[in-house]
């Protein structure tokens, strides 16, 4: 299961997703995993969440996002939540090409019973109709 969680640039995204994050911490039975690009929010991250910056395992495009991604949900199977702020950021590309990801994780999410929360940088006329769904 996809969420969705988006806005304009400054809007606070981040800080929803962190608030999520740690809400379901103090409730989740399975693990739970907050992925970024930045070192910037790891004190505000509830230890519980796994925190991983993406900088340092040299993830580069959509295609080393999508198998880090199926390697985090592998590693152990019971990942409850997956969060990942700024997906269009840590892949390098516009959301609008980002179509292949989106299917991925919508079947890793659901094979897995895992679910998958992203932020991303638009406003609500302006998500991919492969992306709007989740909105």
């Amino acid at each position: 299961m996809i969420k969705l969680i988006y806005g304009p640039k400054g809007t606070g995204k981040t800080k929803q997703l962190i608030d999520a994050a740690n809400a379901e911490a103090q409730t989740a039975k399975g693990l739970s995993v907050f992925i970024t690009n930045t070192k910037r929010y790891m004190y505000d991250i509830n230890r519980a969440v796994r925190f991983i910056d993406v900088t340092d395992w040299s993830i580069a495009g959509e295609d080393a996002l999508c198998g880090f991604i199926k390697g985090v949900a592998a590693c152990n199977h019971d990942h409850e939540h997956i969060y990942i702020d700024g997906i269009a950021r840590i892949a390098g590309k516009d959301l609008k090409d980002l179509a292949g990801i989106f299917y991925m994780l919508d079947k890793v999410g659901n094979e897995n019973g895992i679910t998958i929360t992203i932020t991303c940088s638009c406003t609500k006329e302006e998500l991919p109709e492969f992306v709007a769904k989740y909105a």
